[in-house]
């Protein structure tokens, strides 16, 4: 027999609370996979980017550029700017006459050509002007040692100085021969002038003999020169170097020696004033001696009246001429007596003077 229970209305439906053991668990995806995916996404990435820079960095270091001008710059600044284009530098010191030191007068390869990077620019930096060797010049003649000097390219300092060594010869030098000095500089040499100067003793109007060998006493070498002149005949009339100057110890002394005086015509001076007379023959040369004589004639008072030697006679200069002057004496009065006359001589006198 069934049973017949009553119906219950079924209740709303409900989500179910739990898994039962014969349902399959809801599956849930794991975000693993996907971060994993990301991170390997994300590593080629920086992969591929590491290798492209590495690759840009080897075509960059290969990749030609181009030398920089540093022609005229000086060697730090040259260095700086080649070394600055990943380029090496070799350095080449060479004297240059017309460069300053230090400074690039020439490079290679020349600027603006193209060259892999590491390569290497020479740059030719001067070291200023080249050096030489003194030569040794002691001894020579001023001209050969300036001569030698200048083959050299370099220049002579000449000081003359007093020495006992023939004059024009090399006494010493400065800098010392063998001494590396620059190219154009001096070189001091002293010059010998011959000893040193001493004074001239003074000689003129002293016979010839006797002032040779005052001169040669003192060191001198003489010549004589025979010349016209009124001075006694061998007497020193001039020389040269006047007395009292300075000469180098035998130097050559000329002495002018009088030839003695050369005769001249003795001028008229009859019937001249006697103050006349007497200036007219000096200035002729001649000494004048006055010989006063009494004259009864007025007119011949002060006046000569006669001459010796005679005029236009030659007599050598300083030769004495005589003269005689008039001098007025009124004659004698006479007395009538009855007594015999007595005659009386009078002597006129004679007054004879000497004008120098």
């Amino acid at each position: 027999m069934r049973h017949c229970w009553p119906l219950t209305p079924a209740p709303p439906y409900a989500a179910p609370t739990g898994y039962y053991e014969y349902d399959e668990p809801i599956r849930r995806r794991s975000f693993w996979p996907w971060l994993l995916a990301l991170v390997l996404i994300a590593a080629a990435i920086v992969a591929g980017w590491y290798v492209y820079t590495k690759i840009q960095d080897q075509l960059a270091q290969t990749k030609p550029v181009a030398v920089p001008l540093v022609e005229g710059s000086i060697e730090r600044l040259a260095v700086e700017n080649i070394r600055a284009k990943d380029l090496k530098v070799r350095i080449v010191r060479k004297p240059r006459d017309n460069v300053e030191a230090g400074r690039v007068y020439d490079q290679q390869p020349d600027p603006g050509e193209r060259i892999d990077k590491g390569n290497t620019v020479v740059i030719f930096v001067s070291a200023g002007k080249p050096k030489v060797t003194v030569p040794s010049v002691v001894g020579t003649q001023a001209t050969d040692a300036v001569a030698a000097l200048t083959e050299r390219g370099l220049k002579a300092n000449i000081v003359r100085i007093n020495s006992d060594k023939e004059s024009g010869t090399v006494t010493g030098q400065f800098p010392k021969p063998g001494t590396r000095i620059v190219k154009g500089e001096q070189v001091r040499i002293n010059v010998s002038q011959g000893p040193k100067p001493i004074a001239v003793p003074p000689v003129v109007s002293f016979p010839y003999e006797q002032a040779a060998g005052t001169l040669q006493g003192a060191g001198f070498a003489v010549a004589r020169r025979d010349v016209e002149s009124n001075d006694p005949k061998g007497t020193v009339v001039q020389m040269d170097p006047p007395a009292n100057t300075f000469a180098s110890k035998g130097a050559t002394i000329t002495l002018f020696v009088s030839k003695g005086p050369k005769e001249s015509a003795v001028p008229d001076v009859t019937s001249f004033s006697r103050a006349d007379a007497i200036a007219t023959i000096r200035n002729s040369g001649f000494k004048v001696l006055v010989d006063v004589v009494d004259t009864q004639d007025p007119s011949q008072d002060g006046i000569v009246l006669t001459q010796t030697p005679g005029p236009g006679e030659t007599s050598a200069p300083g030769t004495t001429v005589t003269i005689t002057v008039g001098n007025y004496a009124p004659p004698p009065t006479t007395t009538e007596t009855t007594t015999t006359p007595t005659l009386t001589e009078t002597t006129t006198p004679t007054d004879t003077t000497i004008v120098p």
